[in-house]
């Protein structure tokens, strides 16, 4: 074997026992007790605090690259391996194509190529105009597609209409994929008051509830009459958490998803002119925060990913929410962020990693990652669970140094990741 990975506790089916993880050309061929005899080139005890889990798989970032200097190849896939993550999947706007075509694609994969230290994938882009152009995104590899039902911000993204959603879900339905969708109503947002100034109580106005509750019927609605697979975005609201319980009853092809964020902060507590809270849907109230808490627990929520939407800092408009751009730089605090919060409501790792690395995995089509079992990639990461640090926007990974979490206590911290049996970043935390 390349490798043999020794530990006190490795996530195994849910459990965490002692084991030991042989590694062979990349790929997971022994799991076994953690004294076991293997004859490996390396053989690697992991500290007595570290335990062994799946790489986490973020399915939710935009990494804007080719085309701005809000993010890139480079930094962003530097901050995932930092967080312990080994998968991230691409959206696909914010970068200059918007991946709305093959062409567009070969762009972005180019920009990508050796800049990457973890595996990259990528979502097409749904557009008014660009159905015929599915099937070849489709063959060419895309994950899946993504489009919204609101203003996405982007004039060369912009959002479908009812019939244009209707007909991409059937031409996702044809291809057997699924359509990620940002279920906000054009509608609702139009006919609300805009934000303005200082006040974020004006910035929640402008985002109600019922724009999510409309757009998440028109997705289960529209699931149902075409039958297919349909991902809802960054939920915000507790207000469509009944609907998506009743559609998983029904058995719907609906999924839905929750960001670090939303199960971290609170409407009450973000202060006057605090734009880097500012993200599309917004952080809501406290009560709503638990309720999302509850709908993971209950499965009404699947998963867990970042959203990472970075911005350079002068797009945060120094605190006027009318003009500050909506979008929460985090890619490399997701994992300690949401284990900080679960620790405090009883929630353990095999729950953290199934919202963060088995489900996000299944999502984007992954069957080779996500766990810990013989034939898998050797995607894992060494994750010490009682760490404390406190974030510091400037020592991020990230291009720009613009985070709500600066200053900001949290549990957990990575001390090696691996990518397909490979360490990711000569040295992360500490050596292992």
């Amino acid at each position: 074997m390349d490798c043999v990975l020794r530990a006190e506790q490795v996530l195994l089916d849910g459990h965490l026992v002692p084991a030991s993880v042989g590694i062979t050309g990349g790929v997971i061929t022994f799991v076994g007790a953690a004294d076991a005899s293997h004859p490996a080139a390396q053989d690697i005890r992991l500290p007595e605090r570290a335990v062994l889990l799946p790489g986490f798989v973020d399915t939710h970032v935009h990494v804007d690259d080719p085309g701005t200097d809000w993010e890139g190849f480079d930094t962003a896939t530097a901050a995932a391996a930092a967080a312990g993550i080994t998968t991230l999947v691409d959206m696909p706007l914010d970068c200059r194509p918007v991946t709305t075509s093959v062409a567009a694609l070969q762009v972005k994969r180019a920009a990508a190529a050796g800049n990457c230290h973890v595996d990259v994938g990528y979502w097409g882009g749904v557009v008014p105009g660009n159905l015929d152009e599915l099937a070849a995104l489709d063959g060419a590899g895309v994950r899946g597609f993504k489009c919204f039902l609101a203003d996405s911000g982007n004039p060369d993204f912009p959002h479908l209409s009812t019939a244009g959603f209707h007909d991409a879900m059937s031409r996702i339905a044809d291809l057997g994929s699924v359509l990620l969708v940002h279920a906000e109503s054009h509608a609702v947002i139009a006919d609300s008051p805009r934000p303005n100034g200082w006040d974020y109580r004006s910035f929640l106005a402008s985002r109600p509830d019922a724009a999510e509750q409309d757009a998440v019927g028109l997705v289960i609605d529209t699931a149902r009459a075409t039958g297919a697979r349909a991902h809802i975005v960054h939920v915000s609201s507790a207000a469509v958490l009944p609907s998506l319980a009743a559609a998983k009853a029904e058995g719907l092809a609906v999924t839905a998803e929750t960001c670090p964020h939303y199960l971290t902060f609170d409407a009450e507590t973000i202060p006057d002119g605090g734009t880097e809270f500012a993200v599309c849907p917004p952080i809501r109230a406290g009560a709503n925060r638990e309720s999302l808490w509850a709908a993971l627990a209950d499965g009404t929520l699947d998963l867990v990913v970042s959203d990472h939407s970075p911005c350079t800092p002068q797009h945060k408009a120094a605190g006027d929410f009318g003009r500050a751009f909506g979008g929460i730089s985090s890619l490399q605090l997701g994992p300690p962020a949401v284990w900080t919060q679960a620790g405090r409501r009883g929630v353990g790792l095999p729950e953290l990693s199934r919202w963060m690395s088995e489900r996000p995995a299944a999502l984007a089509g992954y069957t080779d990652r996500g766990r810990i079992a013989v034939g898998l990639r050797a995607d894992l990461c060494a994750f010490d669970p009682d760490a404390q640090g406190t974030v510091r926007a400037v020592e991020l990974r990230h291009r720009h140094p613009v985070s709500p979490y600066d200053g900001m206590s949290l549990r957990g911290a990575v001390l090696q990741t691996w990518v397909a049996g490979v360490p990711a970043l000569a040295r992360i935390g500490e050596p292992v």
